[in-house]
């Protein structure tokens, strides 16, 4: 196909790839004392508003009547919090009644306490109590145990961090004391202890540099800067004592944001994020600094973000719990009929037969009544007590799995898979979308810079290298190949070169560090990064910045600037700007952004457009990552009446962002152009094998970036998401599409105000109409999104298509989309650990997903629904033999087993073969599942176990159950031992039954068991042995004799066992319960075979090899069994190589030598 090429004036916003990340829906945990912003800019008056208020060095302010804010009825407690952090959940005290509490919520355990009380009751319980008891206590002890270790973590942690010793300004003191106003010491490598103002530091102009790991997890440092009248006045203690204090806003959770004002005398001075040190960094390369505490303990930032990751669960889950409930459904019906049963039964018999006689004289009724809660006990094993228990643990096996794969371990930065949560993972082995971010997940997000485009000028490549060492700053890596650029900037004669790469040296947020004798840069993103180290190595060098200044090296010539105003990055101006007071005095602005917000604020003098444009294009085209350059000269007197408006928009208290977008939009406007960047983002290794493979495993994939449309359509194409053979549509396509869908369901609008959504109703029909045309496409790439637009078309798609997705992404921005999908994936790569830290699972490259999907996701899918399968018919089979019994005991609550055979039988007899099973086996091995992607597709159907699975299971139980309990009745009927005695008793039954029903399930899990190991063969065998040795043991003399209540069933098995036509019975009861599996599962691999079978069966074949014969004559045979000596007499005696030697007589004419030329 022809591919067209897109208009980039159609772009909704810019690159959102450098955006420092804002979590959207944090917005609204704001706490609700900030009011919504009145019309106009906010005034200063609005500080009286505040109600968070902080004094220096006066504990006492805190505590007064104003600060109370009630906790308790009418009890008031201070709204200023201490430091003293409490996260664990228990003490001595309430460990175990507040994690009883907690276990006895679900459902589950609930209701076996209610069998357990219900089993206390004589006139109920025909099982005793340790039936359900000893299950129980495995089972919430096991859960506590874990509980515990987990808690004792924080315990531990938290005790090291309240004790620890701080300085305060008056006195030593540790951590949980620090109290809302102290005024802090801190010291090199210290843990910052509170949400804490900067006041003044060591370094020059009070800069502190802090590392952030604990709080976002990215080990670069970042700068934090007091302000310049706290620098100059609170050096010394006597200094800090006068310090007065500020308004700020409430707590809240906002790792990105923060507004305050501080107060002092007269003045105020505006606040932001980057005075403040926040609780959880660490203080680097700083000597010294004092702070002023805001917010304590639970009050600061990071304590806020705790608790509020959302709960994720899986599509089993909701099947499994749903199951659950219809096993308890079912529970009820089958108790209410044989209580029905037993009414009718007492009256037409077991009221006249006198041996039955009890002396109570209950009616059948009551008797009936009495028999429905007598059955919900004996046939409560139909609710699966160990299931989530067991559930639990195989997840947490196939976690490890994945965290131990050395196939997905990155050794180049030594980092490993990571399952960073252990409730999701069969899930991977059922997803049907991948929404994916492109700079960083599928690209390396290394920056280059290559090519730019100087008043309409195009410097690029084709070139021989350029040698930078004449350049002391430059750096070494750097490569740039057009000698004419670098000439122009060394004859310095073309001005708007010079101004370009000037632009590039001052235009920025970067932080410079001194190592010896380099300089290195940390930048808030690659991008910028790569762009102030061009300008570097074109002679234009950033030395150091204050909070005011900026000091670059213009070729050689170091040269300082006032920084008037720095008017920065975000997500909706999408561009950042800096005004800067030159050493003559001129004033200038520098901009740089996308073309689409700079464009719209060209002057329309600006020379260069039309050209630039088309450069852009080119570059996008070339996938590489473009940024306009612009600037303006102000005049002393609109810069001083802008001023005041920045500086009355910098002390507002409501909405200052929104406050400060305004001013920003009064100055940057009439721009000249200078030119535009282009930067390069090479594609990952693996990544369009990666994306063909998950493609024919019907995984549709959507690209989420904020990159241009040509740039996001030529990735498209290289990661071979896109294909010359598809049809390409575009934005405005799009909307034609989806207008003329309208048009099939109402009437065309007939003005532009009609074609806007009316209502929430057909608001939601056009997102389900645009969901629904998207998922039709092949592939989908969503441009200019912003880090909400992203979580946004995520959610849709669950919303409408009831889909299974996962996102993937490297960024801060990715965050917001990782949350909102089923399973987030974070790659950590160049822009920090914040997503990797938002995520389910981490890695370092794009490629080990299709690792994480294919095989293991595929894998744990499996193994959990088989587990579920047998899980449920081995409880099916076990209990309703108890049903079947009741149709032969009068349906008088009686159990058809011994009373510890129930109550071990999910313990130990039937549990460890299933757990392994879940933990190990594999239909193909890594290799075939990656080669046959179609292997995948039962996950995304659900067919490996939905109702229709859980009735199979619930039929196939019923079907041994009724050959576990008929047969060895039938062999009991009319029975004679080889003693003369009949063993047609009722304990000799409930042990043949009991036998037959442990071989069995252990039998059926052979034959549902794909992948064999040792540990296999040992759990089968060795949970048949440990029936057999429980069961002689409680059936002991010895054991009765010191429990002789609890073990009646003395000499069964021994006098039962030895009989041979018992083992014969049992024999035939596992072979005619077997015998339908084996044929079932023959004609279903034979005739009905899946993708599965189909692939064991090809690698079975593929494995074979080809048996050699005689007589074939192929070119190898020839060569490798010839009879003819080599040529190494030939050498060594010189001579001629072309004698061609004689065939040997007795050698036969099959195996005759070929001719030297054929062998040659």
């Amino acid at each position: 196909m022809s591919r067209r090429r897109a208009d980039s004036h159609g772009s909704l916003g810019p690159d959102d790839e450098v955006v420092p990340y804002s979590d959207d829906e944090t917005d609204d945990e704001l706490e609700p004392s900030i009011d919504e912003q009145p019309e106009g800019l906010p005034s200063v008056s609005q500080l009286s508003d505040l109600n968070w208020q902080v004094k220096a060095n006066d504990r006492s302010f805190c505590k007064q009547p104003q600060f109370q804010k009630k906790f308790f009825l009418c009890f008031k407690r201070c709204k200023y919090a201490g430091n003293a952090i409490r996260t664990y959940k228990y003490n001595v005290i309430t460990f175990l009644p507040l994690n009883l509490y907690e276990q006895f919520k679900r459902a589950a355990n609930l209701y076996f306490l209610a069998l357990l009380i219900l089993q206390i009751i004589p006139e109920i319980t025909t099982l005793p109590w340790y039936t359900t008891l000893v299950p129980l206590v495995l089972v919430l002890g096991i859960t506590a145990i874990k509980d515990l270790v987990d808690d004792l973590v924080s315990v531990t942690c938290l005790l090291l961090c309240n004790f620890e010793i701080y300085f305060t300004l008056f006195q030593e003191c540790r951590w949980m004391q620090i109290q809302v106003g102290d005024v802090v010491r801190l010291k090199k490598n210290d843990f910052i202890p509170a949400d804490i103002l900067l006041l003044s530091s060591s370094n020059p102009n009070s800069l502190c540099y802090v590392e952030t790991a604990e709080l976002d997890g990215e080990t670069n440092l970042k700068f934090k800067m007091g302000l310049k009248v706290t620098h100059e006045r609170l050096q010394e203690e006597s200094q800090l004592q006068s310090f007065d204090g500020n308004h700020c806003e409430e707590p809240n959770n906002r790792l990105d944001k923060f507004t305050g004002n501080m107060l002092w005398g007269r003045e105020r001075f505006p606040l932001d994020l980057d005075n403040m040190l926040l609780r959880g960094c660490k203080v680097r390369n700083t000597d010294e600094c004092h702070g002023l505490v805001i917010y304590a303990g639970s009050d600061t930032k990071i304590m806020r973000n705790g608790g509020k990751t959302r709960f994720k669960r899986t599509k089993i889950d909701y099947l499994m719990n749903y199951m659950v409930y219809t096993i308890f459904v079912l529970l009820i019906l089958v108790c209410a009929g044989l209580a029905i049963g037993h009414t009718y039964w007492y009256q037409d018999v077991g009221s006249r037969a006198w041996y039955l006689y009890d002396g109570l004289n209950q009616t059948a009724s009551y008797r009936g009544f009495l028999s429905f809660w007598g059955y919900i006990i004996v046939l409560n094993t139909m609710v699966p007590i160990s299931l989530y228990v067991s559930v639990e643990v195989i997840r947490l096996g196939q976690s490890k799995f994945i965290n131990w794969d050395l196939q997905m371990y990155y050794s180049e930065k030594d980092t490993p898979a990571k399952a960073r949560t252990t409730t999701l993972n069969e899930q991977l082995g059922q997803i049907e979308y991948i929404f994916s971010d492109k700079t960083g997940t599928l690209t390396q997000n290394i920056m280059a810079f290559k090519k730019c485009s100087i008043a309409g000028r195009v410097y690029e490549i084709p070139y021989i290298y350029i040698d930078f060492s004449s350049n002391i700053f430059a750096e070494k890596k750097f490569q740039f190949y057009d000698h004419h650029l670098i000439s122009c900037i060394q004859s310095k004669k073309d001005k708007d070169v010079l101004e370009f790469f000037k632009l590039l040296s001052l235009c920025h947020t970067v932080m410079v560090e001194q190592r010896e004798d380099d300089l290195v840069y940390q930048a808030a993103s690659p991008d910028e990064g790569a762009l102030v180290t061009a300008a570097r190595n074109f002679g234009f060098v950033f030395l150091s910045r204050t909070q005011d200044t900026i000091t670059i090296s213009e070729m050689g010539t170091e040269t300082t600037y006032e920084m008037l105003a720095l008017l920065d990055f975000n997500s909706d101006r999408k561009r950042m700007s800096i005004i800067l007071r030159f050493p003559d005095g001129k004033i200038r602005l520098y901009c740089k952004g996308a073309d689409t917000v700079i464009y719209e604020r060209l002057s329309p003098n600006s020379k260069y457009k039309d050209v630039t444009q088309e450069a852009l294009d080119v570059f996008a085209n070339e996938t590489l990552r473009t940024l306009c350059l612009c600037y303006k000269d102000i005049s002393r007197a609109d810069f001083d009446a802008w001023s005041r408006k920045y500086k009355e928009a910098s002390i507002a208290m409501r909405n200052r962002e929104e406050a400060l977008d305004e001013v920003y939009e009064q100055i940057e406007k009439d721009l000249l152009l200078i030119g535009a960047t282009a930067i390069e983002d090479k594609l990952q290794d693996g990544v369009p094998e990666t994306i063909a493979k998950l493609a024919k495993a019907d995984i549709k994939i959507w690209v989420l970036t904020g990159d241009k449309k040509e740039t996001a359509e030529n990735i498209g194409f290289s990661c071979q998401l896109l294909t010359d053979d598809m049809q390409i549509y575009y934005g405005e396509d799009v909307k034609r599409r989806l207008r003329l869908r309208r048009l099939g369901k109402k009437p065309s609008p007939t003005s532009p105000q009609d074609s806007q959504p009316m209502n929430d109703h057909e608001k939601e029909l056009r997102q389900q109409d645009f969901v629904d045309m998207a998922c039709e496409c092949g592939a989908v790439i969503c441009c200019r999104v912003t880090p909400k637009q992203k979580a946004n078309v995520v959610n849709l798609v669950k919303k409408y298509k009831k889909a299974i997705t996962l996102s993937i992404g490297d960024g801060a921005n990715d965050v917001n989309m990782i949350k909102t999908a089923d399973i987030g994936v974070g790659i950590s790569g160049q822009e920090g650990m914040q997503a990797v830290m938002s995520s389910d699972y981490a890695f370092a490259q794009f490629r080990y997903l299709q690792r994480l999907l294919l095989v293991h996701g595929r894998w744990s899918y499996i193994r959990m629904c088989k587990f579920l399968r047998y899980f449920f018919y081995k409880n099916f089979s076990f209990t309703l033999v108890h049903f079947w019994y009741s149709f032969f005991s009068g349906y008088s609550s009686q159990v058809a087993y011994e009373d510890w055979f129930i109550t071990l039988y999910n313990v130990c007899y039937s549990s460890l073969p299933v757990l392994l099973v879940g933990l190990l086996d594999q239909d193909v091995n890594d290799k075939l599942s990656l080669m046959f992607p179609k292997l995948y597709l039962p996950g995304q159907q659900g067919t490996l176990f939905n109702y229709k699975n859980f009735f199979i299971s619930l039929f196939h139980g019923i079907f041994t159950s009724l050959i576990i309990f008929f047969i060895p009745y039938g062999a009991f009927l009319q029975t004679m031992g080889q003693d003369g005695e009949a063993p047609s008793d009722y304990q000799s039954f409930a042990v043949v039954t009991a036998s037959s029903l442990i071989i069995t399930v252990n039998l059926q899990i052979s034959l549902d068991t794909s992948y064999w190991t040792f540990v296999n063969c040992f759990a089968v065998l060795g949970s048949m042995a440990i029936y057999f040795g429980i069961m002689f043991d409680i059936h002991s003399a010895g054991i009765h004799v010191i429990f002789p209540s609890a073990f009646k069933f003395t000499g069964v098995a021994s006098n039962a066992l030895r009989q041979p036509y018992l083992w014969l019975t049992i024999i035939l009861t596992v072979g005619i319960s077997l015998l339908p599996v084996i044929c079932i599962q023959f004609l279903c691999k034979t005739i009905w075979p899946s993708v599965g079978d189909e692939v064991r069966q090809r690698s079975t074949l593929a494995r074979k090899k080809p048996t050699f014969q005689r007589g074939a004559r192929s070119r190898r045979s020839a060569y490798a069994f010839s009879h003819s000596r080599g040529y190494a007499d030939l050498i060594s005696t010189g001579r001629s190589i072309r004698q061609k030697p004689r065939a040997r007589r007795d050698a036969p004419e099959s195996i005759k030598e070929a001719p030297q030329a054929e062998n040659i």
